[in-house]
């Protein structure tokens, strides 16, 4: 017997949780049925593998919501997260590359990224966190450069500027490695591998700050997040909620790192955990809605999918419109993507300033001022 709340009405907008299961549905079959590929493929002759794709837009969409975490959240600025991410990626590798005598399998090593990369936001933590606003973010910031360079100068660890490869592919029970053999080489078995395991952390995580929305330690985050001194005096630790969500954040963002050392089979090279991608990760979550979960998602899937699918497609395409002319810089997208996507920036931040997606206590908050 179902409910009014149930009954779905005739041009009613479908749930927010059904569109949720629809996208992990489509994201779980779209390895083995790639129609958006077949379909870019003849139209503009070029493969376009959004499967490849969608395994990097699920790893930022994890560090999305790690930072989320932090400054959605908890209301902590900080311009690091790139610093943990990098930890988990070198932590993940010196555990599993053959030069060293650990060598541990790849799921030991997902365990061990996120401790430690969750230790080393308790040791910056413990003593910054005293530190508001700019200052903090001034901090992370400081902090995240350290760690790029002591990877780049500690080479009988990390190889220096080299990074640490290859990563080892994960072991799988035989019988599901066979169940795929069947059709897909060795390097394909690794792709479906961590495809699944970044899609399936991603929908756990999800779930998980979900339930963490509606608990007490929740509630505790976004009243700090509103009013530091007012949730004081409600009985809200500040130190312990700020290092709680700073060092949970850190663990995120190193098993995100670790995950993208996965699917690259390497750690890459310590500039790549620069300045950009914090700002990046920053920009997703401003873009999907500052402490809303799909908000976030949302804000990973735009921003990496403007960059590694449509920007590249554009420009194969106006090259091949080019013809002769492919000296002319206009004809390469590349050249003048951030133009458009620092317009969009600052015309959503004008008209749409709480994000794409935005938080249900936002959007009641905003619609209640609107009145």
């Amino acid at each position: 017997m179902s409910t009014t709340a149930d009954v779905v009405k005739p041009g009613a907008p479908i749930p927010r949780m059904k569109l949720a299961l629809i996208a992990l549905a489509l994201c779980v079959v779209y390895p083995f049925f790639p129609f958006i590929d077949i379909a870019v493929e003849q139209l503009t002759g070029e493969a376009l593998r959004l499967d490849r794709q969608l395994v990097n837009i699920a790893i930022f969409a994890i560090l999305a919501l790690a930072l989320n975490l932090q400054v959605g959240y908890a209301g902590l600025l900080q311009l690091g997260i790139a610093a943990f991410f990098a930890i988990g990626a070198y932590t993940t590798g010196i555990l599993t590359v053959g030069k060293y005598p650990f060598q541990l399998e790849l799921w030991g090593a997902l365990a061990a990224a996120p401790l430690v990369a969750g230790m080393a936001g308790l040791a910056l933590g413990a003593p910054t966190l005293r530190l508001r606003g700019d200052y903090l973010a001034i901090v992370t910031l400081g902090f995240a450069e350290v760690v790029r360079v002591l990877l780049i100068n500690l080479e009988g660890i990390t190889d220096g500027p080299r990074g640490l490869n290859p990563i080892p592919e994960p072991w799988l029970p035989r019988w599901l490695r066979n169940l795929v053999d069947v059709s897909a080489d060795a390097q394909r078995v690794r792709f479906l591998a961590v495809y699944f395991l970044a899609i399936g952390s991603l929908a756990a995580l999800y779930v998980g700050f979900r339930t963490l929305e509606r608990s007490k330690l929740g509630r505790a985050f976004v009243a700090l997040r509103e009013d530091e001194l007012a949730s004081a005096c409600m009985g809200v630790n500040p130190t312990r909620t700020k290092l709680i969500a700073f060092a949970s954040g850190a663990a995120i963002a190193g098993y995100a790192g670790a995950l993208y050392a996965c699917n690259l089979t390497t750690t890459a090279e310590p500039n790549t955990y620069d300045f950009n991608y914090s700002i990046m990760v920053l920009c997703c979550i401003i873009i999907g809605g500052l402490g809303s979960l799909r908000g976030a998602i949302l804000g990973a899937a735009v921003l990496l999918g403007f960059d590694n699918v449509v920007s590249p497609l554009l420009t194969k395409v106006l090259q091949r419109a080019a013809a002769g002319d492919s000296n002319n810089v206009l004809y390469s997208f590349s050249n003048w993507r951030w133009l458009i996507f620092g317009t969009a920036l600052v015309l959503m931040m004008r008209f749409r300033p709480a994000g794409l997606w935005p938080s249900e206590r936002l959007a009641a908050e905003l619609k209640e001022h609107d009145r």
